[in-house]
């Protein structure tokens, strides 16, 4: 702290005597001035002196404590007390962790404590603050607490209400109503909206990390930890020594197992023994990182010309093809979206190849999923053959393994950039910068975009940026992948969103029908816990539909995520408005589920299926096949990525697929924006009902070869931040 000079409130000569104005730190536009009206000095002193205890928390990140100058002022509905400093003579104050407790001294009655303003001014060089929350005790009456989770950085102020949520409808004071203006005004003119690639959805206007708003930017535990991460698969898995070995191709699978040693996966070990049988390559489709492609079959496209001479050796019912797909048997994954897709073309040395294949699966008696029917290309052709399980080996596993590849593509791009990653980004913004922090729907959604943007940003450096590990690793790099997001989005529906409509859209709903589908049941568990959280919280606000219907910045989110995210497309069925409440919970649900259990499902099996590069090339180096007999080993081991883009491939999936140190949960909300008590028994329900599901999970997996836990509550964190 400040306790060297021992300064006197009022009479800090050259340290800030003044309060903050963002005009004078453009660096820092979220700075809240000084507001006509807002009591901008302190009453004369009178004969009604209080003395208010107020108790202050610093964040538990690394460098969150501060040396500089906190000043505190409390702004009441009848005045405000002197600009104080926090500072006990003595006394290390406002360090990390720290809970400190201070006497504040009011010489009027300043009526009922609005909001307090807290000013952060340098000592000898700026020294950033995170603080948690503020409680004010009166010298009667009850403690308000103040939630604040904000980092507080060079001379800045900023203003805080109490942390009773409140809807627009709540606040009938003027005062109050300006306040949610002027926190909206400041946080539009720093979350701008920007297009990054024409036709994505929009993100955050900035180009690296540091320039990003601090509040979202990583705390430093989560960059080391990302950091270490990486590191650590680098020299676990003895990859130093292949990662510049391109153009050079692995001799055999036996060869590739070289880069498999130092870390024990129970999944990728299983993988590896089984990834060449027809039941593992099916059962990806239900289980694996991209398990939402396939969908039930009602007539084979004219454009997949299967006969059932061609598939009658694998149909085990006595029934034929046509019958097959009338009893509901009958799957297809079809990848057109990657027609067209141009291959990366990066490497001068190395031409890699794209493919948009079409595989028919088959519900067989023992209900399991496999292949029956593979067309590498879109169009039908003598150049086009469909491969079949009676071809010969290396025909029928050069035939899956294109399917694999191009299955990759479109989960790294589609599956789980854009449908978990970018619109997660979306509805972050949008949050930011049209709900303000008494709002109870920001208190509800802040822990669901957490990092969120972060992540975003970092990948637009690094990741999907030219020259980022997408054009280095993937056959959809140097632009396809940015094709595919730009075809992907035509597609985008409000719908696909809602798990249990798109489960149903896809035809896939039958537990019956597939019974080990275990990624649709524990997710659809997890939709409905979310749903029954966000419906009891919504209800302790909204007392009926024209109360959604006249909440302004509720209406001015979802307009900004419709116009900003879905490019104002009105055939995607997002709504542009929200008229009802269930139609409002329906919509939280989706963008909580979104963050939490559908990234987890599409995101952390990534080591576990994507490892062993046979099973999943992230590129191919030779063209499919356009006949039949003539793939051999040493044709396949020329079509899979060289040493030096496999090694850099794997060590991208490991780093991706790591929870950090300090990961929240589905259900954790170590941060209390929300104070009041019937939100923590909704919570603590909420908690309750997660843990049963967890409960289920476990008990399943017990006996199980392949336990299924990416959708596992106590496996899923509540937001997109990897």
């Amino acid at each position: 702290s400040a306790e060297q000079q021992n300064p006197q409130p009022g009479s800090l000569s050259g340290l800030c005597t003044q309060p903050a104005n963002p005009d004078t730190a453009p660096t820092h536009p979220d700075t809240a001035p000084t507001q006509p009206g807002l009591c901008t000095h302190p009453p004369s002193p009178g004969a009604h002196t209080m003395i208010y205890t107020v108790t202050v928390a610093t964040g538990h990140q690394l460098f969150s404590g501060t040396d500089d100058y906190i000043f505190l002022t409390l702004v009441g509905s009848e005045g405000c007390s002197e600009r104080t400093l926090l500072d006990k003579p003595l006394y290390d104050d406002l360090e990390r962790n720290a809970v400190d407790s201070y006497s504040v001294t009011v010489l009027n009655d300043i009526g009922e404590i609005m909001f307090m303003r807290l000013e952060k001014c340098k000592y000898l060089s700026h020294d950033e603050w995170y603080c948690r929350y503020v409680t004010i005790k009166p010298p009667t009456g009850e403690s308000k607490v103040f939630p604040c989770y904000r980092w507080i950085t060079d001379d800045m102020e900023i203003e805080i209400r109490d942390g009773k949520a409140r809807l627009p409808l709540d606040d009938h004071n003027e005062v109050a109503k300006q306040h949610r203006y002027r926190e909206l005004q400041r946080r539009q003119k720093i979350f701008r909206w920007k297009e990054w690639q024409p036709g994505f959805p929009h993100s955050i206007d900035a180009n690296v990390s540091k320039d990003l708003p601090r509040d979202v930017q990583f705390d430093m535990t989560k960059v080391v930890d990302f950091a270490y991460n990486y590191s650590k698969v680098i020299g676990n898995l003895y990859l130093n020594k292949f990662m510049d070995m391109f153009q050079t191709s692995w001799s055999d699978f036996s060869d590739v197992e070289q880069i498999f040693v130092g870390i024990s996966n129970t999944i990728s070990e299983y993988l590896m023994q089984h990834w060449q049988e027809d039941f593992m390559f099916g059962y990806q489709f239900l289980n694996g990182t991209n398990p939402v492609i396939f969908e039930k079959c009602n007539k084979l496209p004219a454009k997949f010309p299967v006969t059932n001479e061609m598939v009658e050796t694998s149909l085990e019912r006595k029934l034929t093809l046509e019958e097959e797909i009338k009893e509901g048997n009958i799957y297809l994954a079809d990848y057109k979206i990657l027609d067209g897709v141009p291959a990366n073309a990066t490497d001068p040395s190395t031409i890699q190849y794209l493919s948009a294949p079409i595989c028919l699966l088959y519900n067989n008696s023992m209900k399991k999923l496999v292949p029956i029917a593979i067309q590498l290309k879109q169009e039908p052709g003598p150049e086009n053959p469909i491969f079949l399980p009676t071809d010969t080996k290396y025909d029928w596993l050069l035939a899956k393994m294109w399917v694999k590849s191009s299955d990759y593509q479109i989960h790294q791009a589609v599956t789980h950039l854009l449908r978990t990653h970018l619109i997660s980004e979306v509805f972050g913004i949008a949050m930011y910068r049209q709900l303000p922090a008494v709002h109870p729907l920001f208190k509800l959604l802040v822990p669901h975009v957490r990092f969120t943007i972060a992540i975003n940003t970092k990948a637009r450096e690094e990741l999907i940026c030219d020259c980022g590990l997408f054009d280095k690793i993937n056959s959809s790099g140097g632009g396809g992948h940015v094709y595919l997001v730009q075809h992907a989005m035509k597609d985008l529906t409000y719908q696909s969103f809602c798990f249990p409509e798109a489960i149903k859209m896809r035809g896939v709903e039958s537990r019956e029908s597939l019974p080990y589908y275990h990624y649709r049941d524990d997710a659809l568990k997890v939709w409905d816990a979310v749903l029954g959280f966000v419906t009891d919280v919504v209800n302790i606000y909204y007392i009926d539909d024209e109360a959604v219907q006249t909440d302004n910045e509720l209406q001015a989110f979802m307009e900004d995520v419709f116009i900003h995210g879905l490019r104002a497309d009105n055939s995607s069925g997002f709504p542009e408005s929200v008229t009802t409440i269930q139609r409002l919970t329906e919509y939280l649900t989706m963008i909580i589920f979104t963050a939490s259990c559908q990234h987890a499902a599409v995101n952390f099996g990534q080591y576990d299926w994507c490892s062993w590069i046979p099973n999943t090339p992230p590129t191919m180096r030779c063209p499919p096949p356009s006949e039949k007999g003539t793939v051999d080993m040493q044709y396949i081991m020329e079509s899979l990525p060289d040493r030096g883009r496999s090694c850099w491939h794997l060590g991208a999936v490991w780093a991706l697929s790591q929870y950090q140190d300090n990961e929240l949960y589905l259900g954790m909300y170590p941060d209390e924006y929300f104070i009041e008590q019937p939100v923590k028994e909704a919570m603590e329900k909420f908690r309750t009902n997660l843990q049963e599901i967890t409960r289920l999970i476990a008990e399943r997996n017990k006996d199980m070869e392949l336990p299924y836990y990416y959708a596992c509550p106590d496996r899923i964190p509540n937001s997109v931040a990897v």
